[in-house]
């Protein structure tokens, strides 16, 4: 049985026949909005945000499977601080502060998509993230934070 996916960064809940999945849907023969009500269904948590997703096509029954990913970091970031657009100059401006506990939260969202190997590995990518994005934590920058990080300063929000 042939498969064919065909790849899309989508508006969580907002997918639609437009690009970039219709175009690739159509020559396929699959019901396009079957698949994008399916989308939506399976991305509506992720409201205000771009989510990957996979439509993967069975060629000769034209069934489809959907596969989400997780929204990148930086989307997570932006939703959870209620921002509109990040820092445009890496590490040369400063958009917002944030909290320990709101990277810790971001951290965990983010888990299952990293190859972090713990939860400390991954607050320490979320730091990252938030130094090219213009986001301090509680005043300090992340390159700071993550030394604090790994000195065990946060062992016991990093549980």
């Amino acid at each position: 049985m042939a498969k064919e996916v065909v790849e899309g960064l989508v508006d969580g809940g907002k997918a639609s026949a437009g690009p970039p999945l219709g175009p690739a849907l159509g020559p396929k023969g699959v019901n396009i909005k079957a698949v994008i009500d399916k989308i939506n269904e399976k991305t509506k948590d992720f409201a205000g945000m771009k989510v990957p997703v996979k439509v993967i096509i069975d060629t000769e029954t034209k069934d489809f499977d959907i596969e989400v990913g997780l929204p990148p970091t930086s989307q997570i970031i932006k939703k959870e601080l209620g921002l509109s657009k990040l820092a445009q100059k890496s590490g040369q401006e400063d958009i917002k502060d944030t909290d320990m506990e709101t990277i810790v939260k971001i951290a965990k969202m983010k888990m299952d998509g990293m190859l972090a190997n713990s939860l400390k590995s991954a607050v320490k990518m979320v730091l990252g993230t938030c130094m090219s994005s213009g986001i301090t934590i509680n005043g300090k920058r992340g390159k700071d934070v993550i030394k604090e990080v790994d000195e065990g300063k946060y062992d016991d929000l990093i549980k």
